[in-house]
């Protein structure tokens, strides 16, 4: 008993140190002594530890406070390589990152009305172009995140994609893991992209935050204190399907009125005219930038809708921040301040002045991070259990 509980304290030492590094290299073990409050010798033996296990590695001398120059401790970020690859209704975006969640490769492939085997074909390809072109490295490949635009449950398997053809008989999550040999964790996109901004974004100061991401359908992230918030079942978050007209128009999810009818991309495309309704995100932006009244009207309107959902979240979660994630509302901020306007003549004037509204630092790419840091998350926490 005594030695399991040494063994414990030893692997809770390296977790904490191994944070640390992660987090402040280069830093020295004297500093990594002061922060953490472990006496020298235990910084001493656990970091030797570290550099065999090659997940840190030391590099010149740092300033001197009047003694020797400390040895400076660095996180050996090429130590292994991630994969994060989100599937989106009409395409599939991946990436390659290191260990920090640098991104050294990455891939895009739009999506043309695709089966759930061709979906599996392309991403079975994309992941096999990473590995080819991965750097080597110590540990390989470490894992992969993949994301999707609908339900995940608790045993990661994709029960429900609203605006996507799947077949829900297809463990993704196993055939992936057997096919590549390493592991795999399956995501909702909207969380996904809650978690890779909070690690990488613009989210990093906040605890308590929501992520919206605006597309085909509509779907939020949601942190609290920090921590990704899925529900008992894994698929919290689903407030595209949240009821804003009792008597609207019936939508793929069985319900009628929901807010993605009204505040979603495909939305806004059906309410343009008939010549724009295959428009591009450029031509769209760039109408817009032209004063193209009928395409402002249809842009105002999305941002009045997109108020509405956003009040509901506002009065449900009282985050410190919303961030929403659209490259239309990103690039015109005639959208933004239409959705501020919505909601200021809604909300309560004590809740008013009480958040941010951001948009995303991370772009098409937040959900793919997401799912990548997931699996780095895991890959490091291996360290210390």
């Amino acid at each position: 008993m005594v030695i399991a509980d040494q063994l414990l304290v030893k692997k809770i030492n390296q977790k904490v140190l191994l944070n640390e590094i992660v987090a402040n290299s280069p830093i020295s073990r004297a500093r990594l002594s002061e922060i953490t409050g472990l006496n020298k010798s235990t910084v001493s033996s656990q970091v030797n530890t570290l550099i065999e296990k090659n997940l840190i590695f030391e590099i010149g001398q740092g300033k001197s406070s009047g003694g020797r120059k400390p040895v400076m401790l660095v996180f050996n970020k090429n130590a292994g390589y991630s994969i994060g690859i989100d599937i989106g209704v009409d395409f599939i975006n991946g990436i390659l990152t290191d260990l920090k969640g640098n991104i050294v490769l990455d891939a895009y492939h739009p999506l043309e009305n695709p089966s759930a085997e061709k979906i599996k074909e392309l991403l079975f390809s994309m992941i096999e172009h990473f590995k080819n072109q991965m750097p080597e490295s110590p540990y390989g490949l470490i894992g992969i995140g993949l994301c999707v635009p609908g339900l995940v449950n608790t045993e990661q398997k994709i029960i429900f994609t609203p605006n996507l053809d799947w077949n829900y008989g297809l463990d993704l999550k196993k055939l992936i893991e057997k096919e590549f040999q390493v592991p795999v964790f399956i995501e909702n996109e909207a969380n996904a992209g809650a978690y890779g901004e909070k690690v990488f974004g613009t989210a990093k100061n906040y605890e308590n935050l929501i992520y919206v991401s605006v597309g085909t359908g509509i779907g939020i992230g949601i942190i609290i204190n920090n921590d990704l918030y899925r529900g008992v079942g894994g698929i919290a978050g689903e407030m595209g399907h949240v009821t804003i007209d009792l008597n609207g128009h019936k939508c793929s999810c069985g319900n009628r009125g929901c807010w993605e009818l009204y505040a979603s991309e495909k939305a806004l495309m059906k309410s343009l005219p008939n010549q724009h309704q295959k428009a591009s995100h450029q031509e769209l932006i760039h109408l817009a930038n032209q004063n193209d009244a009928e395409i402002l009207m249809a842009l105002q309107n999305l941002g009045y809708y997109l108020g509405i959902g956003l009040t509901s979240i506002l009065n449900t979660f009282n985050p410190q921040a919303i961030i929403i994630r659209n490259d239309l509302v990103e690039a015109l901020p005639m959208v933004v301040n239409s959705i501020r306007n919505s909601i200021s003549s809604r909300i309560y004037n004590q809740l008013e002045n009480n958040y941010e509204l951001l948009l995303s630092s991370l772009g098409k790419n937040a959900p793919a991070l997401g799912a990548s840091s997931i699996m780095i998350e895991s890959f490091l926490e291996m360290f210390s259990s």
